[in-house]
């Protein structure tokens, strides 16, 4: 676990699956399974506005790693998936902008 914001680490990972989650309270949820390199994890963020979870699938995100994990209607989302609101309000996810190989950290 960090203990500030400035401890966190940012990586990059690539979409392996998605699908829509309707059992999280929020709306526009969106189970993601991530690849990391050397490990994976399962992230859930507030994409459906956006993105269709198909079209997530083979794009990379950045996502922080180190924060621990939350259960959200009995999914264990293990990272922070990174996004920034668009015109909108709704998120935009920060991707690289070329594809890089997946396990990186933010620099």
């Amino acid at each position: 676990m960090v203990e500030t914001p400035f401890d966190a680490t940012i990586r990059v990972a690539d979409v392996t699956d998605a699908e829509s989650f309707e059992a999280a309270e929020k709306p526009a949820m969106v189970k993601l399974w991530l690849d990391l390199g050397d490990e994976s994890r399962q992230s859930a963020a507030q994409l459906g506005y956006r993105y269709e979870p198909d079209e997530l699938v083979g794009t990379q995100v950045l996502c922080v790693t180190d924060l621990g994990s939350v259960r959200i209607a009995g999914f264990e989302s293990e990272a922070l998936t990174i996004g920034v609101p668009g015109e909108d309000g709704t998120p935009v996810l920060v991707t690289p902008e070329r594809h890089v190989p997946p396990g990186g950290a933010l620099y």
